[in-house]
């Protein structure tokens, strides 16, 4: 069974940092990649950050430099720190989940968390 349950968010001023986390069920961390989407009002869902199946990490570019992707293999948790954030990074975050090499774009990705809200205030 698929289980992805995220928590973390929450208001931080730009420039500040949060850490959001995706706990995952056994079958769904060991069996799926794992990556972090994102949405603000009025906009797509994009991806922000993810462990692709040939074992690299992928960031936006929006983001690169400034988020970490990782996972906790005995916590079975995937985290993404965020640092040095801005108002733009204001959006709902999902922790997804797929099978490895499949299509990792948002209206492919079968499996996703309830989301967790971030919002950096100016």
């Amino acid at each position: 069974q698929v289980q992805l349950v995220e928590s973390g968010g929450g208001s931080v001023q730009a420039g500040g940092s949060l850490r959001l986390s995706c706990a995952a069920s056994t079958y769904t961390y060991s069996n799926y990649c794992m990556g972090w989407f994102r949405q603000a009002p009025g906009k797509e869902r994009e991806e922000v950050a993810a462990f692709r199946s040939d074992g690299r990490i992928s960031f936006a570019g929006s983001v690169k430099g400034r988020f970490t992707i990782s996972k906790d293999n005995a916590k079975k948790t995937l985290y993404l720190q965020m640092s040095s954030l801005k108002p733009e990074d204001t959006a709902m975050y999902y922790c997804a989940a797929d099978p490895c090499g499949s299509r990792w774009y948002p209206a492919y990705v079968r499996y996703w968390g309830q989301g967790t809200q971030v919002t950096v205030s100016s």
